[in-house]
């Protein structure tokens, strides 16, 4: 082999010697020196902004009220003016005494009876608070006696004894003072010979009186059966909830037994139900359209349409009352 084969390959070797060394795909680089420290920037003086320069606008508390079953934002006035009835999913809120009355009777038809009867704290009840305390204020929050409203009104052509429940004072429970105002109310029926309506939404009777409360179930029930001895209808009504005591008493014994649509209805609750026997509940357990299937409740009608349909009943059951 000559030197002329030779020697390229060594001046190539040379030059490929000279280029720059790679590690990883990574040139090589010199350590930079450190630059001088440059003079900082005085920083910026931030101002408060004012509130009357954010876009953001603080909208008033109570003028939507959220659906709890189909989610959707309803306008209270809206709500207010449907009875409390959900436009978008007819979920029936819970509502007032005196606005179902209001719904329901003409207009300056209603009388009330036993105003200004009042609970009293007889056993001196204590717990985690005085029952004397907690009478006072739900008396202060829903501006009512006790938990049902009593009189007499007009429903279409037909004068009514009515007793309306309110669950908003003290979950609707019944005491002495409900038990002695709905037999009271149901008494004037009869003697007046007219129909009585009695729409329930309680939780059952109130513990804090204890056997008193337990006492109204057989007094109510009494007064009942004499209206139903003299021929005069009685339309119960149940809304959500009507449990325990009084849906034992006289919720029950309606000649007609109406119900608002999913209303939740029966005596003891679902869950002690099922730790009781021990067995899975159906679906739909103490729903309104569950006992309407089995026979408890002869109608469920949607709030909006219960004054209409409430005066075609009477219209057929009192017929015949002279």
């Amino acid at each position: 082999m000559g030197l002329d084969n030779i020697l390229p390959k060594r001046r190539h070797c040379r030059i490929m010697a000279k280029q720059p060394k790679k590690t990883l795909g990574l040139e090589t680089v010199e350590p930079a020196v450190t630059p001088p420290p440059a003079e900082q920037e005085p920083a910026i003086e931030k101002k408060p902004v004012s509130p009357g320069t954010t876009r953001k606008r603080d909208i008033p508390q109570g003028l939507w009220t959220k659906c709890p079953e189909c989610e959707e934002m309803i306008f209270d006035k809206e709500l207010e003016e449907n009875e409390k009835v959900c436009p978008h999913c007819s979920h029936h809120f819970l509502t007032t005494a005196y606005a179902r009355i209001t719904s329901l009777t003409e207009p300056e038809s209603f009388e009330e009876f036993d105003a200004d009867m009042m609970s009293v704290d007889t056993l001196e009840f204590t717990g985690t608070a005085a029952y004397a305390d907690k009478l006072v204020k739900h008396r202060e929050k829903t501006g009512l006696k006790d938990a049902v409203i009593t009189g007499i009104g007009r429903i279409g052509g037909h004068e009514v004894g009515m007793a309306v429940m309110d669950f908003n004072f003290l979950g609707g429970s019944m005491g002495s003072v409900v038990g002695e105002k709905i037999t009271r109310i149901v008494e004037v029926a009869t003697e007046r010979r007219l129909p009585a309506i009695i729409i329930s939404s309680s939780g059952g009777a109130r513990m804090y009186e204890g056997m008193f409360s337990l006492m109204q179930l057989a007094k109510t029930s009494a007064a009942i059966a004499y209206h139903g001895r003299q021929n005069l209808p009685y339309i119960s009504v149940l809304t959500h909830p009507t449990t325990a005591g009084v849906m034992a008493s006289y919720a029950s014994l309606g000649d007609l037994i109406i119900s608002e649509p999913k209303a939740m209805i029966g005596f003891a609750g679902p869950r002690v139900i099922k730790d009781t026997t021990q067995s899975k509940l159906p679906e739909g357990f103490q729903t309104a359209e569950f006992l309407m299937e089995r026979g408890l409740i002869d109608a469920i009608i949607p709030r909006t349409e219960l004054k209409k349909r409430l005066s075609e009943y009477l219209d057929y059951l009192c017929g015949n009352l002279g």
